[in-house]
């Protein structure tokens, strides 16, 4: 693969994960200012702006926009391990920057749409390890088996999302991915519990990977493999 190949795919990661926190955190940011949302239309936001990224650049890419999703895809051999910290640098890179466009645009509302917990830490580390666990077992399946509906992932995935955060976000904010976390805490400074955001997805996702790889059947096809 050459160097330009891997800047593309690079970049479709940055723009992802850039459009998630511009959509999904500017989202909680004008409901705390507005109320027009509301809960529901939050977690469709993010449900929304992932399907719609997935979309339009997993040909690119792969469309993982998430440091637990790459890191997963690499434990069960269908990414290189060499290029997970390209790919997660440019995930967080591009949060961080989605952050900052919603910090100069609206200003400091809402802590940027960081994800903190309301109740305890195990709780929330738990809640988020469900969650991401369930995203990426869907992720997997479509992403990789030659049986699934491989043209319904984008909807799939999105739909997940959207779920996930219906239930989880008034509970832990409903991140999945250390770097949709990272971009706002950087941003306004708030770090509270950060660490959950990071271990909790990372193992959550390497679970859900592990399950369904057990019980997939053996002789599909990967349509997945070094994505």
């Amino acid at each position: 693969m050459t160097d330009t190949m891997l800047w593309r795919r690079m970049g479709a990661e940055f723009i992802g994960a850039y459009a998630i926190v511009v959509a999904g955190c500017g989202a909680i940011m004008v409901n705390a200012q507005t109320g027009a949302l509301t809960h529901a239309g939050i977690a469709l936001t993010f449900g929304f702006i992932v399907m719609v990224m997935i979309a339009a650049s997993g040909h690119i890419s792969g469309a993982h926009f998430n440091p637990a999703v790459t890191i997963a895809f690499a434990l069960t051999k269908h990414f290189r391990w060499r290029e997970v910290p390209l790919y997660a640098a440019a995930q967080v890179a591009g949060a961080s920057a989605g952050a900052a466009t919603l910090r100069l645009l609206i200003g400091d509302v809402a802590n940027l749409g960081a994800t903190l917990p309301s109740g305890t830490v195990w709780q929330a580390f738990g809640i988020e390890l469900l969650l991401t666990g369930c995203l990426m077992f869907v992720i997997l399946s479509v992403a990789t088996d030659g049986k699934a509906a491989s043209h319904l992932a984008s909807v799939a995935i999105g739909a997940t999302v959207a779920l996930d955060a219906l239930w989880g976000g008034p509970l832990t904010g409903a991140s999945m991915n250390p770097a949709r976390s990272f971009g706002p805490a950087l941003l306004s400074g708030n770090w509270r519990d950060h660490w959950i955001y990071w271990a909790a997805p990372i193992l959550g996702a390497a679970l859900g990977a592990i399950l369904y790889q057990a019980i997939r059947e053996p002789h599909l096809a990967m349509k997945g493999s070094e994505s």
